[in-house]
């Protein structure tokens, strides 16, 4: 059952995100968008309500409540920039907006954004072995918890991978080939991005 919520959260965080931008854009319907857009942790708090009250029945904790403890952290890290990236093509494609803006290739600029992005992916790794913290003492001393004490392992290992890409991006930058004039953080035949100035 546990892993099934999992899927029907999954989907339902798209379909609320897509059917809230579809709103806000397509339609012109700003504020039935946002209404959408706030559904989304509620889906989140379902998930988390459900493994709670499957442990309190007395089900053994194995992988699947696991699981669900790293799907919610996941959403919490990763959710808001995920729900941004989506926004920005959105808004570029059926409102006018400005182009997405790529992120840097090379420099400093480029650590910088991989500090970022990894930052985003520690909180989720971070929340997830909070709540199988919880789940941990929520079953007690009495309980089997080797499956969840497995998925923490697993959460310090996202830390460390994230760690070493962004120290790695700080100690060795990537540098173009075309020095270090304007267009240098830029690609191959790329331009630097129009900014559109509204009033």
């Amino acid at each position: 059952m546990i892993v099934t919520l999992i899927v029907i959260c999954e989907v339902a965080f798209w379909v609320l995100l897509l059917g809230g931008l579809a709103l806000r854009y397509v339609a012109k319907m700003p504020r039935a968008g946002v209404a959408v857009l706030l559904c989304e942790p509620l889906v989140e708090v379902v998930l988390l309500v459900v493994t709670a009250v499957d442990l309190k029945n007395g089900a053994t904790p194995d992988w699947k409540h696991g699981l669900a403890a790293v799907y919610i952290g996941f959403t919490v890290g990763l959710g808001h920039s995920t729900i941004k990236w989506v926004d920005a093509r959105f808004a570029h494609r059926f409102a006018g907006g400005p182009p997405p803006v790529r992120p840097p290739k090379y420099g400093m600029a480029r650590a910088v954004h991989e500090w970022r992005v990894a930052a985003r992916w520690i909180v989720a790794a971070g929340v997830a072995a909070g709540l199988l913290q919880a789940a941990i003492w929520y079953v007690g001393g009495d309980g089997d918890v080797s499956s969840l004490r497995a998925w923490q392992q697993k959460m310090g290992w996202v830390v460390g991978i994230n760690l070493v890409i962004a120290g790695s991006y700080t100690l060795f930058p990537k540098r173009g080939s075309g020095g270090g004039g304007p267009g240098a953080g830029l690609g191959a035949g790329e331009r630097e991005p129009v900014r559109v100035e509204r009033g």
